[in-house]
């Protein structure tokens, strides 16, 4: 962030963009024409990936009836999720999903917190990529369940078939086809998406709008002090959307799972 505003403050920022600034350069240090598989946000989805599995298994490799701090941290957050989202929106079946839950709880929540962590400053979940691959596991998650649960025709008939006059069905089962089918999925990775790229510019803006302001050496440049006040302030901001958006995720994926083994639409 800090070597973007050097670039805009020393007027070296090409204008206007290139399709080409909309890949991300690639960390490897061979290759860098060639390697754009491997960015800054494909690496910090490997670091969550690898936090996650070290520090649950690391917690749970000698479990003990009064658990440690590292066991009650992780027994805590799982808790949480199977009694508060799994079982609250799904009922005792929804604890069979609760290892999913937690699992997407914390990935969303570790990769959106890379968004105020210094060095990363941004989350892998403001590329819509990775929002898109976690509503589309979601998305053949709940359909897998309520095909297994009722069986494909009747799930299909529950999804589709409202309890309504024949007369309107017509109309209410395309509707019906839009919402469940195409508009879930993209309604979970869009929301994740939008809310983690706003905070993103929202910050980079008043950063590089500070440092804009003290290098033009005029009346502005004291207001630059005033710009990295917000950025503060909306830092604290960012982190409750981190977490807000982390639990909207999984509960919405929860309650399409309860709609997907509900007996009646």
């Amino acid at each position: 962030m800090f070597g973007q505003a050097n670039v805009l403050a020393a007027g070296q920022a090409a204008f206007p963009p290139s399709v080409e600034d909309f890949y991300l350069p690639s960390i490897l240090p061979w290759g860098a024409h060639d390697s754009y598989w491997f960015t800054k946000i494909t690496a910090m989805v490997w670091i969550a990936v690898g936090v996650l599995i070290i520090f649950f298994l690391a917690s749970y490799r000698k479990p003990q009836l009064v658990p440690t701090k590292k066991q009650w941290f992780a027994e805590s957050i799982y808790g949480f999720v199977r009694n508060n989202i799994a079982v609250d929106m799904i009922g005792h079946a929804g604890v069979r999903f609760a290892p999913y839950f937690t699992t997407l709880f914390c990935f969303i929540l570790l990769t959106n917190f890379f968004a105020i962590l210094p060095g990363f400053q941004i989350s892998p979940n403001s590329h819509i990529a990775f929002p898109a691959i976690l509503a589309v596991i979601s998305y053949v998650l709940f359909i897998y369940a309520g095909i297994k649960h009722h069986g494909f025709g009747k799930f299909v008939k529950n999804s589709l078939i409202p309890p309504a006059p024949w007369y309107i069905l017509p109309l209410l089962i395309p509707i019906e086809f839009f919402s469940t089918f195409l508009v879930r999925p993209f309604s979970l990775a869009v929301r994740l998406f939008a809310n983690m790229f706003a905070g993103h510019m929202l910050l980079l803006v008043f950063t590089l709008g500070g440092f804009a302001m003290l290098s033009a050496n005029t009346w502005l440049a004291p207001v630059s002090v005033l710009s990295w006040v917000m950025t503060i302030a909306l830092t604290f901001l960012e982190f409750l959307v981190i977490v807000l958006q982390a639990y909207v995720f999984t509960v919405l994926t929860a309650s399409y799972v309860q709609g997907a083994l509900a007996d009646e639409h």
